[in-house]
């Protein structure tokens, strides 16, 4: 287990006692790996997977370098998604109110007023956090200064150089100086994302974090039988039974998914849904009400959940199993996250019971059949 500390990693006294404000003291794996490369201006590939601390991995050393007293642009992260981008944003935000640092950041996403966007950017912010369509715009518009800038970094890096991101990604790298630095990080790193990675950076270091193949302790799991026609009625009475503010429902097509958040709202649930297809701004809405408690069910696909930091979930329920048990393992730890208890159910019917089995014996995990009576889980 790592014992290292922040400053025992070359982060100053500013940052880590704004880091013990928000009950951090102890870097996770990727950190300890990352923020000594990352400090020394060395490109680095990171992958760790999801609710390791990857954000913190790079802000850290970002917050680090960049010098409040010279007003310009000196670091851009990019995200694939505005969801992503506005979360990263807000641990910027947080970081900066914390640490007492006068870092500046801008958030720059599309589907958004431009100009409103072009007077932030006369502030000069620090840090620049956005979509790649929308910060090419700013920059082709000259209204952000590449030259200024020092590192850049791609959050879920492999969906940023996908077929649909990486040609901005491609120009707005381009468009700085060739001795700013590269980080890039995400939770799944296939060979042909890596090597588009290693070909955009100078020497990178790689951080190639195994993914892990173990559920946490503090998470129990559950499984009930029904018949399909029953699913979502059921999810209906189980919800009712836990009293759960808070609970993430996996489904695997987006149809389903919306089809779901009908059903459940026309019984009085208050649910939102997000899936691949999702206009931003629902996403956004969705997310929103997700967050602020307006919404008790956030009903997602593994795809549209990926890279999205959502807290104090204390149930996660597969209303459809998913094919992959590390999938399996993806969903569940989206609860019982930092230690706190957590509970996984799966709502099967006959034919997606004999998947339970298999899930026990290759995930090491015990996944106990239960049954409602009255209101109330049952054995």
């Amino acid at each position: 287990m790592n014992r290292q500390t922040f400053a025992e990693l070359g982060i100053g006294p500013a940052l880590t006692n704004g880091l013990e404000k928000a009950g951090i003291s102890t870097p996770t794996e990727i950190q300890a790996a990352v923020i000594p490369l990352a400090l020394t201006g060395r490109d680095v590939i990171g992958r760790s997977a999801t609710g390791t601390g990857k954000t913190l991995a790079f802000l850290l050393p970002l917050f680090q370098k960049i010098n409040p007293e010279r007003r310009e642009s000196q670091a851009i992260v990019l995200a694939p998604t505005h969801e992503l981008a506005m979360q990263i944003f807000r641990e910027a935000q947080l970081l900066a109110e914390n640490s007492g640092m006068p870092v500046t950041t801008a958030l720059l996403i599309g589907d958004v007023n431009i100009t409103r966007q072009i007077d932030r950017l006369k502030e000069r912010p620090h840090l620049l956090v956005g979509s790649g369509g929308r910060i090419l715009e700013l920059i082709q518009k000259r209204k952000i200064n590449a030259q200024t800038v020092k590192t850049i970094v791609l959050d879920e890096a492999d969906r940023l150089l996908d077929d649909n991101h990486r040609t901005s990604v491609a120009a707005i790298i381009k468009a700085t100086q060739k001795d700013r630095q590269l980080l890039a990080f995400s939770a799944t790193m296939p060979a042909a994302a890596l090597e588009k990675a290693v070909g955009l950076g100078k020497e990178a270091a790689v951080v190639m974090l195994e993914a892990p193949t173990a559920v946490p302790p503090e998470i129990e799991h559950l499984y009930f039988t029904v018949e399909p026609r029953d699913k979502i009625e059921f999810l209906r009475k189980l919800l009712a039974s836990l009293q759960i503010r808070r609970v993430l429902v996996f489904i695997n097509t987006s149809a389903a998914i919306e089809e779901t958040v009908a059903k459940l709202c026309h019984h009085g649930v208050a649910a939102v849904g997000i899936h691949g297809s999702s206009f931003k701004k629902e996403r956004q809405g969705a997310m929103e009400s997700f967050r602020d408690g307006r919404a008790q069910v956030m009903v997602a696909s593994d795809l549209a959940a990926r890279g999205l930091d959502i807290p104090d979930v204390r149930c996660v329920v597969n209303l459809e199993l998913p094919e992959d048990p590390q999938a399996y393992l993806h969903r569940a730890g989206r609860t019982g996250r930092a230690g706190a208890a957590g509970l996984t159910v799966s709502i099967v019917d006959r034919t997606e019971e004999k998947r339970i089995g298999f899930l026990q014996k290759k995930l090491n995990v015990k996944i106990l059949p239960k049954r409602l009576a009255f209101g109330r889980i049952v054995d």
